[in-house]
């Protein structure tokens, strides 16, 4: 059995979980998600929690045994509490910035013009100017995900200053540039 897979999903209070068929729809504060998983794999609530049970033992079920627990723990995780990233623009990256217009993230990033990103549904972008961070929250995980990584290639942090967008906490090693000019060699 699967370490993860066999382990069960605490329900919290307000999150309300749909199971039809291989369909499940879990209800929360944050939001509603909803999604299709493998039919080989059963999916049953008991007693205020959710189990993931397995038909065979064959090589590709037991695969998808822990992974579907934890898409559906991230889904009763995103509707209860969301999810974050964060990205910030490096202090070395002098003129950039980021602000918010209405909905939409605006970033000046030393390009010509500036750059407006829309959020898509379920999303939700939060820029600070004097800490030169943007949030990017929603219910799941995985576009969260991946609309930080779009945001963070714009411009991403090169390897000579450390300039450009980058997670926070994510540590860019730095080259050394051009070593060789100390005019004490050749003639």
């Amino acid at each position: 059995m699967s370490r993860i897979g066999k382990k069960p999903i605490e329900l919290p209070k307000g999150v309300d979980v749909k199971i039809e068929g291989a369909t499940v729809t879990v209800k929360g504060p944050k939001g509603e998600l909803k999604r299709s998983f493998d039919p080989r794999l059963e999916i049953v609530r008991e007693d205020g929690r959710l189990l993931v049970k397995r038909s065979s033992d064959e090589r590709q079920v037991r695969a998808l045994h822990g992974l579907t627990r934890a898409l559906l723990s991230n889904m009763v995780t995103g509707v209860s509490t969301g999810f974050t990233k964060q990205l910030e623009i490096g202090a070395e990256s002098v003129g950039y910035r980021a602000e918010m217009s209405g909905q939409k993230l605006v970033l000046y990033l030393g390009y010509s013009h500036p750059i407006e990103m829309t959020p898509p549904p379920g999303i939700t972008f939060t820029a600070d100017a004097k800490t030169r961070t943007i949030t990017v929250s929603g219910a799941d995980k995985e576009l969260v995900g991946e609309i930080a990584a779009r945001v963070r290639k714009q411009r991403p942090p090169e390897p000579y200053k450390g300039k450009g967008i980058r997670y926070v906490g994510e540590v860019v090693r730095l080259k050394a540039g051009k070593a060789g000019k100390t005019g004490k060699g050749g003639k």
